[in-house]
């Protein structure tokens, strides 16, 4: 009976130790991304400006693009139909109401059928650079950040070691003290290379997009010279 009362004891003496060890044991610490973020200073408000405007650019440019490809298959066989039976107002009224870069190019050369072969082809050419830099418009601003946002980071890395030796001088060398330069020296630096990143491959995207229309309305602008020459003969 008198070492069930001992083992007993035991028991509860080691329950509370357990307790007391729980209670002494520091809560493990949870880094969160917008903990993260505001650990990189007044840097990161430029960055965060530019993620806004990358943003903002790439998903107006890729909308607009889009709207641009969309053409009705059929478009140019209207139009060569139209231009063989000698008429270019219906042919014409079929590029107002398609309204697409390739429309708009093709409804040029209609304006100006009568005129030389030289002349039309010219004319085309001229339209078409014009409708290209209609959907190149805002994309400078993504090569600006894809160059802008690494720079920052690289600047939020001087940042970090100058708090880094500033803590080291006025309070020792121990990691609470450069903990705050290392924050501030790694938060920028990525997210400064993350932004540039994506500035990078949205504009590289957006640029093959453009291109496949530049190749459409190439391709329509030789079709329809090649209509002009057959119905000149």
């Amino acid at each position: 009976m008198h070492l069930l009362s001992i083992l007993m004891l035991q028991a509860q003496v080691t329950d509370t130790a357990k307790a007391a060890a729980a209670l002494v044991t520091p809560p493990v610490e949870k880094i969160s991304l917008f903990h993260l973020l505001m650990e990189g200073g007044a840097l990161m408000i430029p960055l965060l400006l530019c993620s806004i405007i990358l943003v903002y650019v790439f998903v107006e440019r890729l909308m607009v693009i889009r709207k641009a490809a969309i053409i009705d298959p059929t478009f140019m066989q209207k139009v060569k139909e139209q231009v063989t039976n000698k008429n270019i107002e219906a042919a014409r009224a079929t590029c107002r109401m398609s309204n697409t870069p390739v429309a708009r190019v093709i409804d040029k050369g209609l304006a100006v059928a009568d005129k030389p072969y030289d002349f039309v082809e010219k004319t085309m050419e001229n339209t078409g650079k014009l409708e290209v830099y209609k959907l190149e418009r805002n994309l400078s601003i993504l090569s600006a950040i894809a160059g802008i946002a690494p720079v920052l980071g690289f600047l939020g890395t001087i940042a970090g070691m100058i708090i880094l030796f500033f803590n080291v001088q006025h309070h020792g060398f121990s990691m609470d003290a450069i903990a705050g330069g290392i924050y501030t020296k790694m938060v920028t630096s990525a997210t400064g290379l993350i932004v540039g990143l994506l500035a990078y491959m949205g504009n590289a995207y957006l640029n093959a997009q453009i291109n496949k229309n530049v190749n459409r309305m190439e391709a329509a602008s030789i079709e329809f010279l090649e209509i002009v020459m057959e119905t000149s003969k």
